[in-house]
């Protein structure tokens, strides 16, 4: 099954040791290209791994990529657009969801565009505890440099109008649909 335009889809992510980390329900797809997908939320139930849920505050955008490891959410707050970046393995859709490998490392970039690396004790543990190969060490940290890289330039994702084409399109959809 393809995704398509439109599509309620949920989102799953896993950890290296392929238990499930996160679940989000009920976003939808608003681009599916050859490299990537988009998908949008607004107030999207959230399971976290030891069963506590919650749902999400404002409306945002999530960037998926077949071939960097990394994704991105794009959160609109009322003080400014937020980006949530999470080092993780390319996304796959198997009809039940949206499924990607989560590997710790984010970058959080703020509306003024500074950015910080988080969870980087996390990361160091989980590579011992879980034993991660060296090739995924590698790739992970060669595309930590590519986000950052990215990030600076500010290329899409991380340009304004890039995302607010995105969410124009998803907010005046749901308008349409209420």
């Amino acid at each position: 099954m393809e995704l398509e335009k439109g599509m309620s889809v949920s989102i799953q992510s896993y950890k290296h040791n392929q238990r499930i980390h996160r679940i989000w329900k009920n976003t939808f797809v608003i681009e599916n290209n050859n490299n990537e997908l988009i998908t949008a939320h607004k107030k999207a139930k959230v399971i976290e791994d030891n069963g506590r849920t919650w749902y999400t505050k404002e409306p945002a955008l999530c960037y998926f990529y077949k071939d960097l490891w990394f994704n991105v959410i794009v959160m609109f707050k009322q003080e400014g657009v937020y980006y949530y970046c999470n080092l993780s393995s390319p996304y796959l859709y198997d009809g039940e969801g949206i499924k990607y490998i989560d590997y710790d490392l984010d970058v959080k970039v703020y509306p003024d565009g500074s950015y910080r690396i988080l969870d980087e004790n996390e990361y160091n543990y989980h590579l011992k505890k879980m034993k991660y190969p060296r090739d995924i060490v590698n790739i992970v940290e060669k595309e930590l440099r590519n986000l950052i890289e990215k990030i600076e330039a500010k290329e899409p994702p991380f340009n304004h109008e890039y995302v607010m084409k995105h969410y124009n399109a998803f907010m005046n959809n749901e308008v349409k649909n209420k």
